[in-house]
């Protein structure tokens, strides 16, 4: 019989057929060392999924936390974007298809996964991720769904008054979220895409003021550092931890 450390995980590439966004998605589905179909496990749904595996190099921490034993095992599904503009239309908050993104999360991806792998199917199994714009959308994602994702991790996330209204108005006296929240203390000035310069941090404190008055399990941290993977990647260890920690 083999040892743990011994097994390898795996890496698998799938495509969904998305009619809420009219287009073919393709994901990126980690499965844990020694997975099984005689277990089930849960799911982390990735935004920004490529930037996770190739920047983030979270299936090398999610293999080192579950070989340590200090991680259970769980399912990470990496959901990339086709250019910045497609980005910024399915992440902003206000972004043409963020609401069809939203419904493609729930309502075609999820099913899909669930039906390809042996996972949890209720909300305290699924997590949801994300950077910059791609936290964001988990957040919204979460607080539109909770029944469906439980659990979220925000790196940096964009804050915007949309944003801060759905925060200060969610209200859910049935469901418990876990929420992971962390921003960098150089962030006050954030070069955007667009070429323009942006205060990621004052807007993240506000957010902060809302959320730690809820009834959430919730983590919020200032690291010292700016709006780039440099920070964000160190930080993924710990982001695991809080979701999957043993």
């Amino acid at each position: 019989m083999k040892k743990i450390d011994e097994i390898k995980s795996s890496i698998d590439e799938l495509t969904v057929n998305s009619k809420f966004l009219k287009e073919e998605i393709n994901v990126m589905v980690y499965l844990p060392p020694a997975y099984s179909h005689l277990y089930t496990y849960p799911v982390l749904y990735v935004q920004d999924g490529q930037d996770y595996f190739q920047l983030g190099r979270i299936a090398t921490f999610a293999d080192e936390g579950i070989k340590e034993m200090q991680l259970e095992d769980f399912i990470i599904v990496g959901v990339p974007y086709k250019s910045v503009e497609d980005r910024r239309e399915k992440y902003h908050p206000n972004g043409e298809k963020n609401e069809a993104y939203q419904q493609f999360l729930v309502h075609e991806l999820v099913p899909f996964i669930d039906k390809e792998y042996s996972t949890h199917h209720l909300a305290y199994g699924r997590s949801l991720m994300g950077d910059s714009l791609a936290g964001t959308a988990s957040f919204i994602t979460s607080l539109n769904y909770p029944h469906t994702f439980a659990n979220i991790v925000m790196h940096s996330p964009y804050v915007n008054d949309t944003v801060l209204k759905k925060a200060e108005n969610f209200q859910s006296l049935s469901s418990s979220l876990n929420v992971y929240h962390v921003i960098g203390k150089q962030e006050s000035v954030v070069e955007t895409t667009k070429g323009k310069t942006k205060d990621f941090l004052t807007p993240n404190r506000t957010l902060h003021n809302i959320l730690q008055n809820k009834p959430f399990t919730y983590f919020y941290d200032e690291f010292e550092g700016d709006h780039t993977w440099t920070y964000w990647q160190p930080d993924l260890k710990r982001a695991l931890k809080f979701l999957y920690s043993k």
